[in-house]
């Protein structure tokens, strides 16, 4: 018979990381562990307040469920019995690792994919000063590509600094929703000019549709706006990419799926994270196999990660052990 174990874990980050919307100085997860015979599934979510969610309320959801956890649900079933988001997230996540672990082959090879592949990821800086983000970026400009958090007013003092900190580096900036329509436009073409690669929700998600009409050099890429697959025609009107997160789509069933409609839409990809553990990366990471942009920098900001956690070279970072996950 399974067994459901549900806790949350605090994790300390290296250094506050702050972005348009806040600070924050630890990454709050929970862990779902699902036992069945001598086989253990784990899976993990990070619960996001601007989704409105909480660690209390990700436990009750998934507490809700534990009749059916323990019983015989399946990740077929799964998919209706919980809407997207974190709660879903863990469960799923953990089922795939469970049946992973009980069919004695990996998940990649349960989801019908080719061997995965080590993956260079972004590295993410917080908002700040200029100056204070310049000195940031000097000390990673050896990184291949850095995620800059912006916010709106002084963003582009902000990027350029970080340009003449880190010339050769690929930069992605990311305003989380931060910026006002009249924005878009004269920052897109100013950021072309500093050779930024993309920009990330740069409207809230409830006033994006302006976007379809506003001309804008630089790809720009959905995030807060982008879930699941419910919307995708017409975010395809208004961006040029989607950042899918398995804490967005509910876990890696659902990402799966949306990467493949995405790809069949004409977006471009990107697959990126909240800030977790290793054991939030592993699934990601077969999402991630073949994408535009890979954002899967959780462990680097963190004081310290699993002990099985997934190695990372530098930026670049290795399919993760059979032992954390899948």
């Amino acid at each position: 018979m399974r067994q459901l174990t549900i806790r949350h874990e605090t994790w300390p980050l290296a250094r506050a990381l702050t972005i348009s919307r806040g600070s924050r100085a630890s990454a709050e997860v929970v862990v779902v562990e699902i036992s069945d015979d001598g086989a253990l599934g784990r899976g993990e979510c990070m619960p996001y307040a601007h989704y409105g969610e909480t660690v209390e309320g990700v436990i009750a959801e998934i507490e809700g469920l534990r009749e059916y956890l323990e019983g015989d649900l399946d990740l077929v079933t799964l998919q209706g019995a919980m809407p997207p988001g974190a709660a879903r997230n863990a469960v799923d996540c953990a089922l795939w690792d469970l049946a992973a672990k009980q069919a004695g082959k990996p998940a990649w090879q349960m989801a019908r994919m080719t061997a995965p592949q080590p993956l260079v990821t972004a590295y993410t800086l917080g908002v700040d000063t200029p100056d204070a983000m310049a000195a940031a970026a000097r000390e990673v400009a050896w990184r291949p590509l850095i995620k800059l958090k912006v916010t709106g007013e002084g963003d582009i003092d902000r990027i350029a600094a970080v340009r003449d900190a880190a010339p050769n580096a690929g930069l992605i900036v990311d305003a989380n929703e931060g910026w006002k329509s009249d924005m878009v436009e004269p920052f897109s073409a100013e950021l072309a000019k500093l050779n930024v690669l993309m920009i990330e929700q740069p409207l809230p998600a409830d006033a994006d549709a302006a976007l379809a009409d506003i001309p804008h050099p630089v790809p720009i890429c959905a995030d807060e706006s982008c879930h699941s697959r419910d919307g995708l025609e017409d975010l395809a009107i208004r961006y040029d990419m989607v950042n899918i997160k398995l804490d967005k789509t509910g876990g890696l069933t659902e990402a799966l799926a949306l990467r493949d409609a995405a790809r069949g839409a004409g977006l471009g990809v990107m697959v990126g994270c909240m800030v977790a553990t290793s054991l939030a990366m592993a699934p990601a990471f077969l999402v991630a196999q073949g994408t535009e942009v890979v954002d899967l920098d959780g462990p680097l900001l963190l004081a310290d990660d699993r002990d099985d956690g997934m190695v990372y070279d530098g930026s670049t970072v290795m399919p993760p052990d059979p032992a954390l996950w899948g």
